[in-house]
């Protein structure tokens, strides 16, 4: 991406100009999350994989939002995301 810019070549008075642009190669997902299954009163990891260690993820349950708190642990490692649910209730499923 540093390298967009405007170009030009020379040759004498006569100059030609160009402008690059570099688009950012999207992030995806290289190792998806699996289904999992876990006995009640157990911790569970997720986890996934990106393409870009630097790429924000958000972890979701029923559409809402999940953050760092007792219940989970959120964590980011180069390309790897992980989610950690402690002590697993049914209603985690």
């Amino acid at each position: 991406k540093s390298d967009s810019d405007t170009y030009t070549c020379d040759i004498g008075d006569a100059q030609s100009r160009a402008k690059l642009v570099v688009q950012e190669k999207p992030c995806i997902f290289t190792k998806e999350l699996l289904d999992t299954e876990v006995t009640e009163g157990e911790d569970v990891i997720l986890h996934c994989e990106t393409s870009k260690s630097d790429s924000p993820v958000k972890w979701c349950k029923d559409g809402k939002s999940l953050r760092n708190s007792s219940k989970y642990n959120i964590s980011r490692s180069g390309f790897e995301a992980k989610l950690v649910i402690h002590r697993a209730e049914e209603r985690d499923s």
